[in-house]
């Protein structure tokens, strides 16, 4: 574990007031306000993606020798950029063998700092459970995200039931879809920072003066698991028993809203138990959930509501979720490296009556106001100055946005051409499904290499061992923008009765391998091109995301009804390949734009 550096009041700046923030010697000095964003960070497909944001306190290191801004020093500090974590979640602070506190039990300077015995044997650290453990609570953590997404879309298929009990619209039904995707990317913006925070405590005599009585300090991942899925399970509730329109739309905004605080967090527990050489299957493992449950809705929802009412779908997800809370309560543990290390130093006080033992998340400091507001305000900056986080927000946005759009075109197109059911209607997001697993599983075979050898060809030319580029993140995201178009004229143009239903079924597979190709390298991109911003960067994709995915089901069915299916699948393909050059020119001549940014390593 690194030590914080040591700041003064009078060195606090927020690092984007100008455009001189962009050297490193400010970017330390405005390290107090970015300290939320190391423990932000992603999940991608396997070990492609096992990459966050930075450590701070390299970073400072670093700067100050005053080296020059060269692109040795930008391969440098892109190597140090390490942290796990999960989709728009926290993760925890690379504890891998280079950190040097790790096997110790302090450093000279700082003989009382309490760090890992041993490295990942320590008792404490959770990498040292056994393998059959941590992989239950992968699973745990991967179902119950899973089970948060799936409740996304499983309540589309209750529409025609909810129309005739509730006597309203579809357009008014459809609501509930996009208000609860609306507080999924509501949530992280709000609750995520104070998920970092504790009360003041007062701090013990001695020695431990250091540890700041005002100071702030981390919940952990734990508190925010069950306060989230409790909340999530109950809000289920008025939307399982509701007698009007009203209350459901309510429960379902603020059941979106619970589910979106545990979907920022649960990414970061896979980092914290496994180790960078171990991680690429458990990360690929909980990487599928929360973009496999959207497909999994319908399928479950169109059998339910063929044989009974639509409330079984929410006792169905009632039941499930009360069973994933049981099975988080009892069986994951808390694991956030930062808290692990404060109990390691509360326990030692206490058993040696030695004052002076301290963790460094004991030494943060920060305003829960100033938090929250830089979460909010932050993202929008980025998405306002900066050409590359926007242009690759808007191209991740549309995908999503069509992808919930497709939640009421399917039934359209298969339904009316095809005569399908409701239940078989939601077998042919099955498509969606498979594509978007072939996509996660490809990943780590076809990218992962490529991203390899880009890194050996760059240390061939002088670079440094190990070192890497953002724009290395990129050629998934390039074939991705390409693949999608392509996937969308083919299924505009295959709707058609006389058409076998398989047809289109195939191009919507080719569709979802494409998005989930363009997702795997722009969150990583994001994180590495912005490392000191990451949690930002990431939460202005989502933000972006959300509320795409939230408007386009809106006006979908009027657009399929109005243009017809083929012209309108062919507006949305037109969309997708407007974005589809944005990645191969942030690839080209990234370095130039990075150079140029207020906000992106150079």
């Amino acid at each position: 574990m690194t030590n914080m550096p040591r700041r003064s009041e009078s060195t606090v700046r927020d690092g984007q007031e100008d455009g001189s923030s962009v050297d490193l010697e400010k970017r330390r000095e405005s390290a107090l306000d970015i300290d939320q964003e190391k423990t932000i960070g992603l999940s991608g497909a396997g070990d492609a993606q096992s990459r966050g944001d930075g450590d701070i306190t390299s970073a400072a290191q670093s700067s100050h020798g005053g080296l020059p801004r060269t692109k040795s020093l930008r391969l440098s500090k892109s190597k140090s950029h390490r942290s796990y974590g999960g989709e728009d979640g926290y993760t925890c602070f690379n504890e891998d063998d280079s950190s040097p506190n790790i096997s110790s039990g302090g450093t000279a300077d700082e003989p009382f700092l309490v760090s890992w015995e041993g490295g990942d044997a320590d008792p404490m650290n959770p990498r040292s459970m056994t393998n059959a453990r941590r992989w239950a609570i992968t699973l745990i953590v991967s179902a119950s995200s899973l089970c948060v997404t799936c409740t996304s879309s499983l309540y589309t298929s209750t529409y025609g039931q909810l129309i005739d009990e509730f006597h309203t619209s579809r357009l008014v039904c459809t609501l509930g879809l996009s208000l609860f995707v609306a507080g999924l990317g509501t949530g992280p913006m709000v609750l995520s920072p104070l998920s970092e925070v504790d009360h003041p405590k007062t701090a013990p005599v001695g020695r431990s003066l250091r540890v700041p009585t005002d100071g702030m300090q981390f919940f952990g991942r734990r508190p925010i698991y069950i306060c989230s899925f409790t909340f999530f399970l109950i809000f289920m509730i008025p939307c399982a028993l509701a007698r009007n329109v009203q209350t459901m739309l309510i429960a379902r905004f603020l059941d979106g809203l619970a589910g979106s605080a545990f979907l920022s967090v649960a990414g970061g527990t896979v980092g914290d138990m496994f180790a960078k050489h171990e991680l690429s299957a458990p990360m690929m493992v909980y990487t599928a959930s929360p973009f496999v449950g959207p497909e999994i809705g319908p399928l479950l929802g169109g059998f339910i509501v063929e044989n009974t009412t639509w409330r079984w779908c929410f006792y169905l997800l009632i039941i499930w979720s009360g069973l994933q809370l049981a099975l988080i309560v009892l069986f994951v543990p808390e694991t956030y490296h930062p808290v692990l290390l404060r109990n390691k130093a509360i326990r030692l006080r206490e058993e040696t009556g030695n004052p002076a033992h301290w963790a460094p998340i004991e030494r943060m400091s920060r305003s829960i106001t100033k938090t929250v507001l830089w979460s909010c305000i932050r993202p929008f900056q980025l998405l306002f100055f900066e050409p590359m986080c926007l242009s690759l927000c808007i191209l991740s946005a549309v995908l999503l946005g069509i992808l919930y759009l497709f939640f009421g075109a399917f039934p359209l197109v298969f339904q009316n051409n095809h005569g399908f059911t409701i239940a078989q209607t939601g077998i042919s997001f099955m498509g969606l499904f498979v594509g978007m697993l072939l996509g996660i599983t490809t990943d780590p075979l076809i990218w992962a290499p490529m991203r390899s050898r880009l890194v050996a060809k760059l240390e061939a030319q002088g670079g440094e061992p190990g070192g890497s580029e953002p724009e290395y993140r990129l050629p998934s995201t390039i074939a991705g923008a390409a693949l999608v178009p392509v996937a969308l004229f083919g299924f505009a143009w295959t709707t058609f009765p006389q058409v076998h239903w398989i047809v289109p079924i195939i191009f919507s597979a080719i569709f979802g391998t494409g998005v989930i190709w363009c997702y795997s390298g722009i969150f990583t991109f994001l994180v590495e091109c912005y490392p000191l911003y990451a949690a930002s960067a990431l939460a202005a994709n989502s933000f972006a995301r959300s509320y795409f995915a939230a408007a386009f089901p809106l006006f979908g069915v009027q657009m399929y009804n109005n243009l017809g299916y083929q012209w309108a699948t062919t507006v949305l393909a037109f969309l997708a390949l407007a974005m589809a050059p944005f990645p191969y020119l942030f690839y080209r001549w990234g370095p130039r734009l990075r150079g140029n940014s207020r906000f992106a390593s150079a």
